[in-house]
């Protein structure tokens, strides 16, 4: 059960932030940097949400059961394992998380209209906003990647797999709500030159 009872500790003034472990980690850390852009992730999600209530209650139902994943991602990020004993159970994406957002993708990418180009973000104010997700997700990522290669780090696969199905999903959510592709901006290759 989470309980935040006071929002100011002061103890992250020195530059550091707590772990689930209880081990203080500098900000700038690459674990801390990877769980704080999940968290961002997530905020962007919230402002997709705000086109897509409404509009496309099954999409917005989607997102906001990712974004109650990414949460649960963040957590995984935040308690290394370490293989120490930590006294619980700490929280880990599964593997039917990974699934469920897979057959979320399937079930929205049944109704798109096939690809001819690369998309530009944009369209709609919903699939511009879910774009924007999608690379910040994809940031995310990168950075889990990043704290893989880290000697004495380690990344749940389950959570690496989860936030890459995430991107992938914000990109065919963007799609649906282009009227299922039909309002996508495409790429033109050398259309400037």
């Amino acid at each position: 059960m989470v309980r935040l009872n006071k929002i100011y500790t002061r103890t992250g003034d020195d530059g550091t932030t707590g772990l689930g472990s209880g081990e203080r980690r500098l900000k700038s850390d690459v674990r801390v940097d990877a769980f704080g852009t999940v968290d961002e992730a997530n905020s962007c999600i919230g402002i997709a949400r705000l086109h897509t209530a409404g509009t496309h209650a099954e999409i917005d139902a989607m997102l906001g059961r990712i974004q109650n994943d990414l949460f649960d991602l963040g957590a995984d990020l935040a308690v290394p394992d370490t293989g120490e004993p930590l006294g619980y159970e700490p929280l880990r994406i599964v593997a039917a998380q990974v699934a469920r957002v897979e057959q979320d993708i399937d079930a929205l990418n049944a109704n798109l209209q096939p690809l001819r180009s690369f998309v530009l973000p944009g369209g709609s104010p919903a699939a511009a906003a879910l774009h924007v997700a999608r690379t910040v997700a994809r940031r995310a990522e990168r950075l889990m990647v990043e704290l893989a290669q880290k000697p004495g780090e380690h990344v749940n696969p389950e959570g690496l797999k989860y936030v890459n199905r995430v991107s992938d999903f914000l990109f065919v959510a963007a799609r649906a709500v282009n009227d299922n592709g039909k309002r996508d901006v495409l790429w033109v290759p050398g259309k400037n030159r």
